[in-house]
């Protein structure tokens, strides 16, 4: 029962329409007229009155209630993901999009030959000063550590030989200074009153030379000469270290010079 009296109710009052201007000009009315004294209706229709105004507002109650459940009830809906979208910065008019850095390929020189020609010979004169052999005229010499040579002391041995005496002969055994290399002495196989001999430390080398002395002369065949000296603790390497012969003979000068090589 209460259920229908609810829904007529609410039907009644969703399609009530007040007349505002009915009521409105209702109200000046009364607000300009003076009060109006009502006789006194018989209870029992006042009664009755009364008995619908509850019943009204019990029915305007329970859609209240009911309206308040469906609210409570209805679930929120819920919040909207908001996704961020990182901005893409805008290029500058005229700067130059960024590219990955790539290396630049680098061709090679271009080498030019000439047809049916030979590749030059170094002169033997000019040898690599880590080569031990030079050859040039009547000279022929080769550079070589003492197998005797320690990581204390070392000796550059120099073998010369020539197939023609010599009236001009000058020797010179150069030997990169690292600090620690101190001259220990010289010989040679020629006699010691031929030669003049010194030892002097120029350009951050120590230097040994031999000169003939004038009015001598070096006869053919094989001759050695050698430098000593102290070079520290430590294996010490020659790599740097070279000679080099001047000679002058009855078939005019020559000249060799190279490095030092390990006794094999």
């Amino acid at each position: 029962m209460n259920e229908e009296i609810a829904r007529q109710l609410r039907a009644v009052a969703e399609a009530h329409r007040p007349d505002r201007a009915r009521m409105l000009a209702r109200v000046q009315r009364g607000m300009a007229g003076p009060a109006v004294r009502h006789r006194a209706r018989p209870f029992a229709r006042s009664g009755t009155r009364v008995a619908l105004a509850g019943l009204a507002a019990a029915g305007i109650l329970t859609t209240g209630g009911l309206a308040v459940a469906a609210i409570v009830t209805t679930p929120s809906p819920p919040p909207s993901a908001t996704v961020t979208v990182p901005a893409t910065p805008s290029p500058t008019p005229g700067s130059p999009h960024p590219t990955s850095a790539r290396p630049t390929p680098v061709a090679p020189a271009p080498v030019t030959t000439t047809p049916g020609s030979a590749r030059p010979t170094p002169p033997a004169t000019s040898p690599s000063p880590s080569a031990g052999e030079s050859q040039n005229g009547p000279l022929w010499s080769a550079g070589s550590l003492d197998p005797k040579s320690s990581v204390y002391w070392t000796q550059s041995n120099l073998a010369l030989k020539t197939t023609q005496p010599l009236t001009s002969l000058t020797v010179e055994i150069r030997i990169v200074q690292t600090g620690q290399a101190q001259n220990t002495g010289t010989w040679q196989t020629l006699p010691n009153g031929d030669f003049t001999v010194t030892v002097q430390e120029d350009g951050g080398a120590l230097i040994y030379r031999w000169v003939l002395k004038p009015g001598l002369t070096v006869p053919a065949g094989s001759h050695e000469f050698a430098a000593q000296f102290n070079n520290g603790v430590g294996v010490r390497s020659a790599a740097g270290d070279g000679y080099r012969v001047d000679a002058r003979g009855s078939g005019g000068s020559a000249s060799v010079r190279g490095g030092f090589v390990p006794t094999r």
